[in-house]
């Protein structure tokens, strides 16, 4: 696709566009998209208005901008985290019922955990987690299974690079972090108390393509700091194993 001036194509363009809708940030202006994008206003309007006849934007009466419906749709035909979900959800089902907190499934995602189904009680703890929302790896339960299980590479790639700390005891030491990430595809799941936040302890476990093939998410718990977690433990692993088998069947 043809580039811009300062080299970008239109592609790139594009998902600099999209990129600047996030979870809190559903509807704004072609000014706001401009700016967030770092690009002219004249091309922003652009984009957005192809964008926008292809149904992948949509604008309200007073012209503001928001993602469509289409998007959406495209996203999801053949998508593996779709299949992944529709696995899952009933195994989360059961795990949610007895733990009554939040239950939710993280892929690893360009080094990240990207999250994409969770399930929480209307009483439950602190979860700052939402669906197609992103953490660090190294910085939530999900994230640490993920990293244990990722390629050495980006394993390496991501624990050599400046790691940013969520709460006060979010682990940002390298050396430490290896150690950790060793005993957790040694014992196959992981406790990781006030890695997101202090009042709460994540716990998670891999789930992958088959009953021995590679990992492809993590299934985590969020509870409250200080609950047993041991149940959690039993529970998860016990869903994994039904995900996987659902994964593998015809």
């Amino acid at each position: 696709m043809a580039n811009s001036p300062s080299g970008d194509s239109m592609t790139a363009r594009i998902v600099r566009v999209l990129e600047t809708f996030d979870a809190d940030r559903t509807v704004q202006t072609i000014a706001d998209i401009a700016r967030r994008a770092a690009l002219p206003s004249s091309t922003a309007q652009r984009i957005v208005a192809e964008l926008a006849a292809s149904g992948l934007l949509e604008r309200d009466e007073d012209g503001r901008v928001r993602l469509g419906m289409r998007l959406w749709e495209l996203a999801l035909r053949g998508s593996l985290a779709l299949r992944l979900r529709q696995a899952a959800l009933p195994f989360m089902e059961g795990v949610q019922a007895r733990v009554r907190e939040h239950t939710q499934l993280a892929v690893l995602e360009q080094d990240e955990a990207l999250f994409i189904e969770r399930l929480s009680h209307p009483l439950a703890g602190a979860n700052i987690t939402r669906i197609a929302g992103r953490l660090p790896l190294h910085a939530s339960s999900a994230g640490l299974v993920l990293l244990a299980h990722a390629p050495p590479v980006l394993r390496e790639r991501v624990l050599s690079q400046p790691l940013r700390a969520l709460s006060a005891e979010t682990q940002t030491d390298a050396a430490v972090l290896r150690t950790q990430l060793e005993r957790v595809r040694r014992e196959g799941f992981v406790i990781a108390p006030g890695t997101v936040e202090t009042v709460s302890t994540g716990v998670a476990v891999p789930v992958r393509e088959g009953r021995r093939g590679p990992v492809i998410a993590a299934l985590a718990v969020v509870l409250p700091r200080d609950a047993p977690t041991a149940g959690a433990i039993d529970e998860l692993r016990r869903a994994a194993a039904g995900i996987e088998s659902a994964l593998a069947a015809p």
